[in-house]
């Protein structure tokens, strides 16, 4: 039981590299060496990595003639089948051409590693583009839309020998489409899901063959699961595959992108009519996320076949962003170099019983046990897109912590939030509202608690046996900050670390000596986190400390020494953790059940105006 909530102990889908044991960590860092060192030998320079998914690494690099390549390793950890899923990507990007679709180049293979190379598009991906410059102007999401519904379109198009076979992507996402901002083109990657449609848009089975229609195998799914935070819901419980998957990936990547979240779930609280869009997209996209499949084709259609007009609907020059946080952030401006991680806890108050948990439990799936299994299943679609709003704030440069209480009467939040990008402040400022709206959409009573510090700042103690203590390096010790201005102390403005009591989701009872030194640090004005995640041969200290009150540093300092001479009298295994907040500022907010409309002016220009005068 321990063991499988410490495998989902973080929202982000991947675990940062400065939270890797040592041997792992110096594995991946010799891996990805080892993939550049072929890079160079195969006559490409400037490599770079680019990121990592549930089966592979990817990298760019440049060919001696100047041309931009991406490169895709699969992780060699994995069993053989999976790994040869790379050679089957390869074979149906090789099928598709299209002008908003990076080329393969070539699949080969150096010694027992598989290497895909394909062209490079230019720009950054727009789950990037969208945290960085918040929800996007209903302008470019019809831009958008227009591009991904030609791809799709020639997707179900496609034929071999003369012979239609629809191909469908199964990934379409925000990270899956490149966006360059200089012309706004849009190119879709990774097709690593991409399959032959079993099904065409009317439900019917695509064979050309009279055997293939007399098979068995007509009820026997090829679909691959996508991102379960984009996918629809035929795919995720594994329907036969459908030119309709892509349908369903497109419209939660619309409305990810209109509304700054990085899923498709929390459309029934910040509705897709309530994002500023042109009514008749904002309409389509709400029938196509509804819960009835039938509603769902039936937009899904209409968007096909109205989006050659759609796409030409006129609009105004992008309002500027003026975003006024509800909840406060604090700015840093000094240079910080931080990898955000966020660790949750009472999330078991946000579950609720599920007919999707026992049909999932048959999905045999990479991507569903690492991503959605024993962290999400469960939950509502309302609190899956709170969870990921939160976790959206951990992919800024940002330290702190969360508590969010929901009674009877509304919604209670204290909050601490140091952004270290001052660039990003606008989008983070909007991620904020977004998670806030959503909070006050859930409807039940309970405590959600997270905290945010930066994983570089991560310590380490390793041993070699669980029959072993942990033993600390010697001289190893919790960092802290100072603030600029030292706050006197006032016991009636801290949230306190014991405020909300014991967490009934964390794993691990510390020690009476060490809860001690923890109680008495929390009688001095500091504001921050630590927790304590301990495996059978691996203990982590996660830290994140501002210390308020001057005057108090050297005994801050001696406890916070203490606390690590104190490590090797830790037992078990499991989490607990401890937040505490700099100021008793608790924000209320009431509930509702969804945002008011709010739609794309039908004369954006004021043309009307003019002609009236």
């Amino acid at each position: 039981m321990a063991q499988n909530s410490l495998r989902h102990f973080y929202i982000p889908e991947e675990q940062s590299f400065y939270l890797l044991s040592h041997a792992d960590a110096q594995k991946l860092k010799d891996w990805f060496d080892l993939c550049r060192q072929q890079l160079n030998l195969l006559g490409y320079k400037d490599i770079e990595f680019l990121g990592k998914g549930a089966f592979g690494f990817v990298f760019a690099g440049t060919s001696d003639q100047g041309q931009q390549r991406v490169f895709k390793f699969s992780r060699i950890t994995l069993p053989q089948h999976v790994q040869d899923r790379l050679e089957d990507e390869a074979f149906m990007l090789a099928q598709v051409d299209h002008c908003n679709v990076p080329a393969l180049i070539e699949f080969q293979r150096v010694r027992k590693q598989a290497i895909l190379v394909m062209e490079r598009a230019s720009g950054m991906d727009l789950e990037k583009y969208s945290l960085r410059h918040g929800p996007l102007p209903a302008r470019l999401i019809v831009k958008i839309a227009a591009q991904v519904v030609d791809i799709l379109t020639a997707l179900r198009q496609h034929t071999h020998d003369n012979v239609l076979k629809p191909i469908v992507h199964g990934d379409v996402k925000p990270s899956n489409l490149i966006f360059d901002p200089d012309t706004e083109k849009v190119a879709l990657v990774d097709w690593g899901s991409c399959v032959y449609a079993q099904l065409d848009e009317h439900g019917q089975h695509i064979n050309s063959n009279i055997m293939d229609l007399m098979s068995g195998d007509l009820q026997q799914t090829n679909a691959r699961l996508g991102d379960v935070y984009f996918i629809g819901e035929e795919q995720l419980q594994g329907a036969l595959s459908s030119v309709r998957f892509d349908e369903q990936g497109l419209a939660g990547t619309l409305y990810a992108l209109a509304s700054g979240q990085s899923c498709r779930f929390g459309n029934g609280i910040i509705t897709p009519q309530s994002l500023g869009l042109p009514q008749e997209l904002a309409n389509v996209l709400s029938a196509m996320l509804s819960k009835d499949p039938q509603t769902r084709r039936q937009a899904g259609d209409y968007l096909f076949k109205h989006m050659a007009r759609m796409r030409h609907i006129q609009f105004a020059d992008d309002p500027p962003r003026r975003v006024i946080a509800v909840i406060p952030s604090w700015l840093h401006n000094g240079p910080k170099d931080i990898e955000t991680v966020v660790y949750s806890s009472r999330k078991s108050f946000l579950r609720q019983e599920s007919e999707q948990v026992a049909i999932l439990e048959g999905v045999n799936d990479e991507q569903l046990d690492r991503y959605y299994k024993n962290y999400m299943q469960g939950m509502g679609d309302n609190e899956k897109a709170f969870i990921s709003a939160v976790s959206r704030l951990g992919n800024y440069p940002v330290v702190g912590g969360l508590a969010v209480r929901w009674e009877q009467e509304g919604v209670f939040i204290d909050s601490s939030l140091n952004l270290y990008d001052p660039s990003l402040k606008p989008a983070f400022d909007a991620a904020i509202n977004t998670m806030v709206t959503l909070a006050r959409g859930i409807d039940r009573k309970g405590i959600f608690k997270c905290c945010m510090f930066n994983a570089k700042d991560t310590l380490h103690v390793e041993r070699m046996s669980p029959m072993e203590p942990f033993v600390p390096e010697e001289g190893m010790r919790i960092p802290f900050e100072i603030s600029q201005m030292s706050l006197p102390h006032d016991e009636s403005r801290m949230h306190s670390y014991f405020e909300d009591g014991d967490d009934p989701d964390e794993l691990l009872r510390l020690p009476t000596s060490v809860l001690s030194v923890i109680t008495q640090l929390n009688h001095i004005q500091h504001t921050g986190c630590i927790i304590f995640e301990v495996m059978p041969l691996h203990l982590k200290v996660h830290n994140y400390y501002t210390l308020l009150d001057h005057g108090k540093k050297q005994v801050f300092e001696q406890l916070l020494e203490e606390l690590i001479s104190l490590i090797p009298t830790i037992e078990g295994v499991g989490i607990s953790g401890f937040m505490k907040l700099p100021y008793k500022d608790t924000r209320f907010f009431s509930h509702i059940d969804e945002l008011a409309e709010s739609y794309y002016s039908n004369d954006p220009k004021g043309k009307r105006r003019k002609l009236n005068n």
